[in-house]
């Protein structure tokens, strides 16, 4: 057993900028991942870094543009300690050493970005994730904070009281892909996810294949509610052969969009009359299915965007490995022709509940990053709000994991205080398929002290995987392609109800194979079968979650669109969804968003761009 004040599971930017504030904070940290840390995906973020660092524009028209983004479902706490903190972390970041791109005057540059009242978004090249990626973890290896690579976290090693209020996470147990041990890891302070997006719940994405929302699926186990995933991003620019992301820094700089007409449809077809291909991303991939579907799409699948005109000089500067990623995957050369762009699966919205501290409803617990919903985000996120959020929030439960005071949280987690049961009955059996199998609760330890309580989760963890080496049954593959099938044809940019409940079906199928799952591979060495059969069942319990909130809210906010809702119902959804495990029987509930900021309240306005 490995012990240490302060346990991070995950290596992004979240994970190491949480480790660098409680090891700054006094706490012997160590950090778990299933990758090295510059694997993660924080490196392949492109786009930029929001803060408000010039002196024309402030944190306040920050929150503003947050709020309005977010379709009014952030809540006001969150949002602003982002925006107040972003200036800040940017500047620290700066003094690590990050290589931002830079003015003639020296000043660190910004451009524009989809849904901004101000080019507040600071960049490395289309690079900005990799490079702080890379300067975090010089620090994290500066300060000696002990790295646990290649380590797959199976479960989180939580008591077990009824009420998840009363729970305690003791730490965590892993597997060692290298050499198959099962291990666990004693967390004397506490234990913060930081295990970012997941993707993977859908075929066409931006997010890499480790992306599969092992902390999400872990900690709503666990007792954690999940908060808001029905709210997914669809990025609008995406190669239509890979889903790899080509960034908004592109239509930052001044790129264009196209339909086959040669229409520039973000202003001829009054998607955006104003911003154009700058309004928010919810907004431009609406308008993009819309023109295929309308006919208008090239080859009936994408539209094409166009860089040309900035110049060979302005491109090289500032997009060059966007030119790498058209040509390699699509053979385009940017500099002579435009490239062909899709929406794809980008971020969730929605995560692990938490509040602006990184605490959840679990004592001892904790989430940063995109895994976490705070929530900053509401119904759709701003582009170049992921990074910030990182920094700004991985901090915030670092120092608070750390032990330092930080105040009383305003944002609340759990039942506590004015909630609601959801008025919805399922068709489909939503849940456990019945019985203890590969797929269905942790659930927790019978015991109450943290020596017991890790024992027996890693006792269970071992089991599970001689299990799965040991058994004859189906491949998970088979599975998972079903579950990424049906997400991505179903619960994608627009969505109908007849569908929604066609893919609670087709879970529920998922869920009836997994019982029978088995690993064909017998070794215990780098054994990635055994590691993928796992993280399929994250990705089950995600994508139900996800589709049951999207069934369930009838309105169109943000990125969540419904063909038999079309308008936003501030009266009846000013609200957050909640899912709750409750072992192995999703319960679905809802609390109020917080409108009420430090010194102004957000009062919902009808959102155009």
């Amino acid at each position: 057993m490995h012990e240490h004040d302060v346990i991070v599971v995950g290596a992004g930017g979240a994970g190491l900028r949480a480790a660098i504030a409680a090891q700054e904070a006094g706490a012997d940290v160590a950090i778990v991942s299933k990758l090295h840390p510059v694997r993660s995906h924080t490196g392949a973020a492109e786009g930029g870094i929001n803060a408000a660092l010039r002196d024309a524009d402030s944190w306040q028209d920050h929150a503003y543009d947050t709020m309005k983004g977010s379709d009014y479902l952030g809540d006001a706490p969150a949002v602003e300690a982002l925006c107040q903190e972003s200036p800040e972390e940017v500047i620290q970041l700066e003094h690590w050493g990050m290589p931002f791109s830079r003015e003639e005057d020296g000043r660190v540059s910004q451009r524009p970005f989809g849904g901004l009242s101000f080019p507040r978004t600071t960049y490395a090249g289309a690079e900005t994730g990799h490079q702080m990626l890379h300067t975090m973890y010089e620090q994290v290896v500066k300060r000696g904070v002990t790295v646990y690579d290649e380590w797959h976290v199976m479960d989180l090693a939580v008591t077990d009281e009824d009420d998840p209020a009363d729970r305690t996470c003791h730490g965590v147990v892993a597997y060692d892909i290298q050499s198959g041990e099962v291990s666990g890891f004693r967390a004397d302070n506490g234990v913060i996810l930081a295990t970012g997006g997941m993707g993977q719940v859908f075929d066409h994405t931006t997010n890499a294949v480790a992306n599969t929302g092992d902390g999400v699926a872990m900690a709503y186990r666990a007792g954690v509610p999940m908060e808001d995933m029905e709210f997914i991003q669809f990025h609008p620019t995406t190669l239509p052969s890979t889903g790899v992301l080509i960034s908004e820094g592109v239509r930052g700089e001044g790129g264009i969009l196209y339909n086959s007409e040669g229409e520039r449809f973000m202003f001829e077809h009054g998607y955006a009359n104003n911003d154009g291909e700058l309004a928010s991303r919810d907004v431009v991939s609406r308008a993009e299915l819309t023109e295929v579907n309308e006919g208008r799409g090239i080859e009936d699948e994408y539209v094409h965007l166009d860089m040309r005109h900035l110049g060979e000089e302005r491109i090289l500067d500032r997009l060059e490995n966007i030119l790498h990623l058209a040509e390699d995957f699509e053979g385009a050369d940017g500099l002579t022709e435009p490239m062909p762009v899709k929406p794809g699966q980008h971020y969730a919205m929605g995560g692990i509940e938490t509040n602006e501290h990184g605490e959840t409803a679990i004592d001892g617990l904790y989430a940063a990053g995109e895994c976490a919903c705070a929530s900053v985000h509401g119904a759709n996120r701003l582009g170049g709000n992921a990074l910030p959020e990182l920094i700004v929030f991985g901090k915030r439960a670092g120092r608070h994991a750390a032990g330092e005071d930080m105040g009383e949280a305003t944002v609340t987690t759990g039942k506590d205080g004015e909630w609601e049961a959801a008025d919805y009955e399922f068709e489909i059996e939503v849940g456990e398929t019945g019985g203890k199998g590969p797929a269905a609760a942790d659930g927790g330890a019978v015991a109450s002290d943290a020596e017991s309580v890790l024992g027996a989760t890693v006792e269970r963890a071992k089991d599970r995987v001689d299990e799965l080496l040991a058994r004859k049954g189906r491949n998970h593959a088979e599975i998972r392609s079903k579950v990424q099938e049906t997400m991505t044809a179903n619960v994608n940019v627009f969505r109908e109800e007849g569908r929604l409940e066609e893919t609670l079906g087709d879970l529920r199928e998922a869920r009836e194979a997994y019982k029978d799952v088995a690993v064909s591979d017998p070794s215990r060495t780098f054994n990635t079968d055994l590691i993928h059969t796992m993280e399929t069942r994250n990705i089950l319990d995600i994508a139900e979650a996800l589709t049951m909130g999207a069934l369930a809210r009838k309105e169109f906010r943000g990125a969540h669109w419904r063909k038999e809702h079309q308008e936003r119902k501030d009266e009846n959804w000013l609200k957050h969804t909640l899912v709750s495990w409750n072992d192995g029987e999703p319960e679905l509930w809802y609390k109020p968003t917080i409108l009420e900021g430090e010194n102004k309240t957000y009062e919902p306005k009808s959102r155009s761009y």
